[in-house]
């Protein structure tokens, strides 16, 4: 029985068959070269806004730490992307950035909503925002991720 979607990586040919499983992963013929092989892991594979999103605290100045706590992205991960995507690590300024995690009462204070209006989650899930202070005037970055 013939696969035609997985090709022999040896040989590239598309005559291959099923030949039991190993350690949960299916295992594989080839019958022009006789190879045995399983198929490639494809691995764990974040959105792009995350990358996006990392790159962005990063230049802000974040440390890979502290972008590991927002985003809930290992640390290991967010220095791969800065040095995948910056040929040379560009110099960011020591400053102390602090944030704040909070809960419903609050975000609500934090954002005006007066007690007696009810907000549920899912009117601001998905949304974000982060303030800077650019010259004389401040730079509001928002953003939502949309949902599937």
């Amino acid at each position: 029985m013939a696969d035609n979607k997985i090709k022999c990586p040896r040989c590239n040919s598309d005559w291959i068959i099923k030949s039991g499983r190993v350690k949960g992963k299916q295992r594989y013929n080839c019958k022009d070269c006789n190879y045995f092989f399983t198929v490639n892991k494809l691995g764990k594979r974040l959105d792009n806004y995350y990358v996006v999103k990392a790159l962005q605290l990063y230049l802000q100045g974040l440390g890979y730490r502290e972008i590991e706590r927002i985003l809930g992205i290992s640390h290991v991960t967010v220095m791969k992307w800065v040095k995948q995507y910056f040929n040379e690590v560009p110099e960011i300024d020591k400053a102390a950035f602090d944030y704040q995690m909070l809960d419903r009462k609050e975000l609500s204070n934090f954002l005006g909503i007066p007690d007696f209006v009810e907000f549920k989650e899912k009117d601001i899930a998905g949304y974000g925002f982060s303030v800077a202070k650019i010259g004389e005037k401040y730079m509001l970055m928002k953003w939502r991720i949309k949902e599937d």
